[in-house]
């Protein structure tokens, strides 16, 4: 999967707090068992003269078999000595080691598997959590749910124009969760339209953190920071920059633009706005994209050209219903 730098900085910084934390511990208790039993620092180092005796065995040729099984009936009897004496004193061997809290890689990160160098099933889960916190600190709300979402805020009765709103919105929320589950690089694109404040963002954020459970790596910006940070660094001559945001835009499994509409227009946002959304396409990776504007409107403030893209790729779900953030309230 793939994710941002900044996640993978978070994620590993995490591991070697974790790593040293660990030693950290683990250098304070054998100073503690050793203040109160020397014995054990004596056979400690011992056995350490032991594992380098059996090295050099190996090398200096001669009987080595008789070399090695001498050393190691030292060895054990060393531990054996070692384990009954930290008894005595309520320890334990591990007490002696750092309890990493990943024993496979011991809180590196990496491990090793026939000659290949393979990323760490913790690490994997890190990424993933780091990733998640990220989407959330971008995000307007607390990182939303399906469970938080509440069907019972939107109205049963028709519209003037027969359309249940409770009922339409159980179909979109269903839609949503079927979505989210059955998630491959392969899904459509979904353009959710409705007023402000019935659910978009709540169902969006939804779907991303089901997907970033799974792995997939997931951005959600809002249009007017992204374009203001795109246009920013173009005008600015800052050209690295801005490619390095349009490649996160376009890399990413899922893409999440809330709030398209609202942004400053310019010929520059408007042609990013096609360029972000053609791309994607072009490489069959789906972007999700939420507007409080009509069709009518789209067709106003953007391309004709963009407007039938998006039109020919996505789902349209069509929230309805009354904001329910005064309600909430």
């Amino acid at each position: 999967m793939s994710y941002s730098d900044a996640v993978y900085s978070k994620a590993y910084a995490i591991l070697n707090e974790r790593r040293n934390r660990a030693i950290a511990l683990c250098d304070n208790k054998k100073a503690e068992i050793f203040s109160r039993l020397p014995r054990a620092e004596e056979i400690e180092r011992e056995l350490s003269s032991c594992s380098i005796n059996a090295a050099r065995a190996v090398f200096s040729g001669g009987d080595t078999k008789a070399q090695l099984e001498a050393l190691s009936n030292t060895s054990k009897t060393l531990k054996s000595e070692l384990e009954a004496l930290l008894a005595s004193k309520g320890y334990t061997l591990n007490d002696l080691e750092p309890q990493f809290t990943c024993k496979v890689c011991e809180d590196r990160g990496q491990v090793e598997k026939d000659n290949k160098t393979l990323t760490c099933n913790c690490l994997k889960e890190l990424l993933k959590e780091c990733a998640c916190n990220e989407v959330n600190s971008l995000s307007p709300l607390s990182l939303s749910t399906f469970e938080s979402f509440d069907l019972s805020y939107y109205p049963e009765t028709d519209t003037a124009d027969g359309v249940n709103p409770r009922r339409r919105m159980t179909q979109i929320f269903n839609y949503c969760k079927n979505y989210a589950k059955t998630f491959t690089l392969a899904s459509k694109s979904i353009l959710m339209r409705g007023s402000t404040g019935l659910g978009k963002t709540h169902l969006s954020l939804s779907i991303a953190n089901e997907l970033l459970s799974k792995g997939y790596s997931v951005v959600y910006v809002s249009a007017p920071d992204i374009l203001f940070q795109l246009e920013r660094a173009h005008f600015s001559y800052n050209y690295d920059k801005e490619q390095e945001l349009l490649d996160t835009l376009s890399n990413c499994d899922l893409l999440i633009i809330d709030d398209l509409g609202t942004e400053f227009a310019t010929n520059y946002t408007n042609a990013q706005i096609y360029n972000i959304f053609n791309n994607r396409i072009l490489l069959r990776k789906p972007v999700i994209i939420n507007t409080n504007l009509t069709m009518k409107d789209l067709e106003t403030s953007y391309t004709p050209r963009f407007v039938s893209r998006v039109m020919g790729t996505c789902d349209k779900l069509d929230f309805v219903g009354r904001d329910i953030r005064p309600q909430k309230n």
